[in-house]
């Protein structure tokens, strides 16, 4: 196809594909015309021909001069200047604007002939509409005034503790952790100190082993997965004396023993045996008039239309699966129901109304048991509770995508250049974000999928906040290491950002790991967005690991993510050898390379400890052992970074991560149970390992302000 260099690297400009890019080892990469042609094709551009893209262009240019104003407008309380596109000849006339206020008249202004901007009047952070008129031509816009900084913490230092409720052990769960599991380990941890629980996040999965499991890659941003429900605890069950009949049967005790008994996670049949009773609940809830309690319907009214449309996905997903068992998601499903607008989804809904209902009591439900579980946080005196995670990505056949078609782009991947740790880069495989359509609809989706993941929680974690910035694009018929990167409106994505996490009284902070640019650093500190520091991963150029002091204060520090190997994991090499069982390390001397460079960070790591005064000269290191332990639980403990976190892995000393990357079935990701179950961390070693977590928070000055005895 004859498009010329100049024309490509024109589109590329206005749809934010980058020419180039520099990768991890400082080497430039340019962008090949056939890489930018098909990142354009899956934006909608006409590439079809040279005449045909320059005609794209055209009316790219076009379309953003004839309006006054632009789709969306996004500024911060200190920075209140709209910009204005007067159409030709308009000079000599005023511009005439109206905002549209909630619950009250519409606020106008006028901007004078000739002016090119305006000020807008004094309101509070929130969400408006602003229409502007002037010579014939009328603009209508989506107006986002947001605070000029995200939400501070109310402490000035604090101490934590990450768990992947699923990974919960209890005597009375049903082999998963579920909410009543977290109220237990918030009790426990509130007893060592800790003002926050971080969390794996909760969002709907399919939970389908192996493909399926992963919280990072899920059905829906928006709501969340009814595995953590403790079925026991619904007020349903108390009065079903079917469900206490069938729960305390023998086979249903047999399954719950050995779901408790399994050495992961199983999440398929976790799943299976909660639905059944949900449905069975469900019906008493009917039959006792349910439907009509106001506090559900005030729910309902409250969730609106994004629970309609999860909650009509999934039970259209139910009744094709029951159908036809080889149908998995919505791609499998016959064509009519493909699209959440049409005829036969509408006809659906008309006449399976009860099939959608019980997926908006189940959310319901959560929302409810998972408000008990931060109050419980906050009764125990913790100043933030619970911490979320928000994940970067939804999987391409889940419900997000069926029903937010048009914010998703068709063709490419996103993924990640090659590093040191990925050579060959990496493919997340999940759909790019499509920032025109969030942009023309004033980021509505964002909004929500930030404010419901604020909500019963004192702090969110955005997974890989560069996403706001950029992110890697693959198109589909290349591989990771042929992409480019597509930029976002990074400052407007930024103040949503902010005023959610205000009105929500939400902490936010930003993982910024792997190849970050420097803006993306510079935006997170002016809008008071903490940055994600990692112990592994602070060394200088040389490779020696950073000190305490030298980390910055507007920050997260913790020692590992769930994708890299946990203390005790990092001593023995076990995610090394882990990728070489799964097949994914077959080259003997990478292998042999990466121990080795395995060891030469351990004595880095033991060089910075015994630096710090913090480990004795003669410590024996050649094993994970309680002076490492002890060590730098106080290293981190010590730097001036507002909160310090670490992973349950990390404190009971556990060599297995709960995630593998590049791995699906050669590596239980998602499945990984913690290693002391919830009635023995009162004693024994687990005992041991929250006195010294504890004692480390008392000397640090991060200990909960009013710890549990």
């Amino acid at each position: 196809m004859d498009l010329t260099p100049d024309t490509l690297a024109q589109a590329a400009a206005l749809w934010g594909v980058e020419a180039e890019y520099w990768d991890i080892f400082g080497e430039r990469h340019v962008a090949s015309g056939a890489l930018l042609e098909r990142i354009l094709k899956s934006l909608g551009v006409d590439t079809s021909s040279e005449v045909a893209l320059q005609n794209a262009v055209a009316a790219r240019k076009t379309a953003e001069a004839s309006r006054l104003l632009p789709p969306t407008i996004a500024v911060t309380e200190s920075e209140r200047r709209v910009m204005i596109r007067r159409p030709p000849g308009t000079d000599s006339m005023p511009v005439e604007v109206s905002i549209e206020i909630e619950d009250a008249a519409a606020l106008t202004a006028q901007a004078d002939a000739g002016a090119i901007s305006f000020d807008l009047p004094i309101l509070p952070p929130g969400y408006y509409r602003i229409t502007a008129a002037c010579g014939g031509v009328t603009t209508h816009a989506a107006l986002i005034i947001a605070p000029d900084r995200a939400w501070q913490p109310p402490v000035d230092r604090a101490g934590g503790v990450t768990v992947s409720l699923y990974g919960l052990r209890s005597a009375r769960n049903w082999g998963a952790g579920d909410f009543t599991d977290l109220e237990a380990f918030l009790k426990w941890a509130a007893g060592a100190g800790a003002g926050f629980v971080s969390l794996n996040p909760l969002h709907a999965i399919a939970n389908r082993a192996p493909y399926n499991t992963s919280p990072y890659l899920p059905d829906s941003v928006l709501y969340r997965n009814f595995i953590y429900l403790d079925i026991e605890r619904l007020p349903e069950f108390a009065r079903c004396v079917w469900a206490q009949h069938l729960r305390h049967s023998p086979p249903i005790e047999k399954e719950i023993s050995e779901l408790r008994a399994a050495p992961y996670v199983e999440y398929e049949r976790v799943a299976r045996l909660k639905r059944v009773f949900l449905k069975l609940l469900f019906r008493t809830f009917l039959r006792e008039g349910g439907a009509a309690d106001p506090r559900f319907r005030e729910y309902l009214i409250q969730e609106g239309e994004p629970l309609r449309l999860f909650a009509t996905h999934a039970a259209i997903d139910e009744a094709m699966h029951a159908r036809d068992r080889n149908v998995w998601n919505w791609s499998g499903w016959p064509p009519e129901f493909q699209d959440p607008a049409s005829p036969a989804v509408a006809e659906f809904a008309r006449s399976y109304p009860r099939s959608i209902l019980v997926h908006q009591w189940v959310q319901w439900r959560i929302d409810q048991q998972l408000a008990e579980a931060q109050a419980t946080a906050l009764r125990l005196g913790m100043p933030i509770g619970l911490y979320h995670d928000l994940a970067l990505a939804v999987d391409r056949l889940g419900a997000d995508v069926w029903a937010y078609r048009r914010f998703f782009v068709d063709g490419c991947r996103v993924g990640a250049p090659p590093d040191g740790f990925s050579p060959k880069g990496q493919d997340w495989g999940f759909p790019p974000p499509n920032s025109t359509a969030h942009f023309e609809d004033g980021y509505r989706l964002l909004s929500a999928a930030i404010r419901k993941n604020c909500r019963h929680g004192g702090a969110l974690r955005i997974d890989h906040v560069m996403r706001f910035f950029r992110l890697y694009w693959i198109p589909n018929e290349m591989d990771a290491t042929q992409g480019t990167y597509v930029t976002d409106r990074y400052e407007d994505l930024m103040r949503v950002l902010a005023l959610e996490s205000v009105r929500n009284h939400t902490i936010i902070v930003g993982e910024d790991l792997g190849t970050v640019p420097d803006i993306a650093r510079e935006m997170l500190a002016r809008f008071g967005i903490l940055s994600y520091r990692l112990f592994y991963f602070e060394r200088d150029n040389a490779g020696r690991f950073l000190r305490p002091d030298a980390y910055p204060v507007e920050a997260l520090v913790s020692v590992s993510t769930h994708d890299l190997p946990t203390l005790a994991g990092f001593w023995a090499s076990r995610d090394v050898e882990a990728r070489r069982d799964a097949g994914i390390l077959s080259d003997d001397s990478l292998y042999r390379h990466l121990l080795g460079e395995r060891e030469r960070g351990k004595q880095n790591m033991v060089q910075v400890l015994r630096d710090c005064g913090l480990l004795a000269k003669d410590a024996d290191c050649s094993t994970f052992n309680a002076d490492l332990h002890y060590a730098i639980t106080g290293f981190l403990a010590r730097t001036p970074s507002r909160l310090f976190v670490l992973n349950q892995e990390d404190i009971f000393k556990d060599a297995e991560q709960q995630n593998l990357p590049a791995t699906t079935s050669e590596y239980p990701n998602w499945r990984h149970k913690m290693k002391y179950a919830l009635e023995e961390l009162d004693s024994g070693i687990p005992a041991a390992c929250a006195a010294m977590f504890r004692g480390w928070l008392e000397a640090s000055g991060r200990m909960n302000p009013a710890p549990v005895s």
